[in-house]
């Protein structure tokens, strides 16, 4: 009898309990379609074994490195065809992502960023992102209607990211509008945003390696000068930045627009959240693991013929991560995965996934816990809370192929 495949939906993808029951309680990997993709793949639901699978060395993120080479349909690169649309000079930077890369190959471009991206680094962001969350919040203030997805989190974001990389004052609007084309406008400039960014950035590395300054480039740069095999090229750098950008504006927005969604859906939490700021410090990762932006984490192959969760997995099979239904997984977020609870405290070695795990947890993910903290405290603490300027069911959504349901606006009155 041939294996059952499950057609999976968008709205079946993000709801973290009823969408996965009959998924997470099989004894062998579920064979699913994700939404709008035509490949099956098997699909890892359970909190421990998702975490198994991001440090199981034999499954690998480079179908070509496969042993012997794999053929046939692929839902990685269903979710990657729309790449072929854009220049095909500039593809190389935006392909080049440490998510498709294993072992010695990920590690040498991986580590030149995790050193530059140090804690240091991090923390002196906090004040330009304080100014910045203040100074958009000020710009939206008294609106009778202020959309807090795109006047709000997609801006901050790009601006964090143009002072992370370093992005001058001077060209900094014009640098922000093609990386705003690029990774979240409609689509028509999409080209020209990357051609943009790519030129642009190339322009700065030429500047810095004559005049160093304390931003993300010269850092990449002073690894480089170093020597050595694990030294970045010209070319690399940029792929970084384009790293940065693919990572670092898109899936924060979203999330902080889902969190602050997440509080208004939660009155009581919120209210709680307001009379007791110390709590800031759980409520961010509880954030994390209740919204989990992205929903299902990038394929894994099989290197070889072994049995995984109970699996026989041939060699070349996909397998995909559910990181929302592990983050929601009752084996270990107990009887209620799905509530809401700032107050809830990670027992050790069960932290949320939202960040992934092992060598590919997200290089920014203290940055991103440091802006959803400012954005709670000056957005939802320190002022009145917003107010829907929509019906909550009037809220529009949509999704990309192989996933959720994701807010299109965020329609508030602050």
């Amino acid at each position: 009898m041939s294996e059952r495949i499950h057609h999976l939906t968008p709205g079946r993808l993000q709801d973290p309990e009823a969408g996965y029951a009959g998924l997470r309680d099989g004894e062998r990997l579920p064979h699913v379609v994700l939404p709008g993709l035509r490949t099956p793949v098997r699909l890892v639901t359970r909190y421990e074994d998702v975490k198994a699978a991001l440090t199981e060395p034999r499954l690998i993120r480079d179908r070509g490195k496969v042993p012997g080479g794999v053929e046939g349909p692929d839902a990685q690169e269903e979710l990657l065809a729309p790449l072929a649309e854009l220049p095909s000079a500039y593809v190389p930077y935006v392909s080049a992502h440490l998510a498709f890369l294993d072992g010695e190959e990920h590690a040498r471009l991986r580590t030149p960023l995790t050193r530059a991206f140090t804690a240091r680094r991090v923390a002196a962001l906090r004040p330009f992102v304080e100014e910045t969350v203040a100074r958009l919040i000020g710009d939206l203030a008294g609106r009778e209607e202020a959309d807090l997805l795109h006047e709000f989190a997609y801006p901050l974001a790009t601006s964090v990211i143009c002072e992370l990389v370093g992005v001058e004052d001077a060209d900094r609007a014009r640098v922000c509008a093609w990386i705003r084309d690029f990774a979240y406008g409609d689509g028509s400039r999409t080209g020209d945003g990357l051609a943009g960014v790519v030129e642009y950035v190339r322009s700065l590395i030429g500047r810095r390696k004559d005049a160093p300054a304390d931003d993300l480039v010269s850092a990449l740069l002073e690894g480089s000068r170093a020597g050595g095999a694990g030294a970045l090229t010209e070319d690399e750098i940029i792929a970084m930045v384009f790293l940065l950008i693919n990572t670092g504006i898109t899936p924060p927005a979203l999330f902080l627009a889902h969190a602050v969604l997440a509080l208004l859906d939660h009155p009581v939490q919120l209210a709680r959240l307001r009379a007791e700021p110390e709590l800031l410090g759980r409520a961010v990762p509880e954030l994390l693991r209740h919204v989990t932006l992205l929903r299902i984490g990038a394929s894994l192959y099989a290197a070889e013929d072994f049995t995984f969760a109970g699996t026989a997995l041939r060699k070349g099979e996909a397998v995909s991560l559910a990181l929302l239904a592990a983050n929601h997984d009752p084996a270990v977020y107990g009887e209620e995965p799905g509530r809401l609870d700032i107050t809830r405290r990670a027992e050790r070695g069960q932290a949320h996934l939202a960040f992934g795990y092992g060598a590919h947890h997200c290089i920014g993910a203290a940055l991103g816990s440091l802006v959803t903290g400012v954005v709670f405290d000056l957005l939802l603490v320190r002022r009145p809370v917003p107010e829907l300027a929509v019906a909550r069911e009037d809220l529009e959504f949509g999704h990309w192929p192989g996933d959720g349901f994701h807010l299109l606006r965020l329609p508030v009155r602050l």
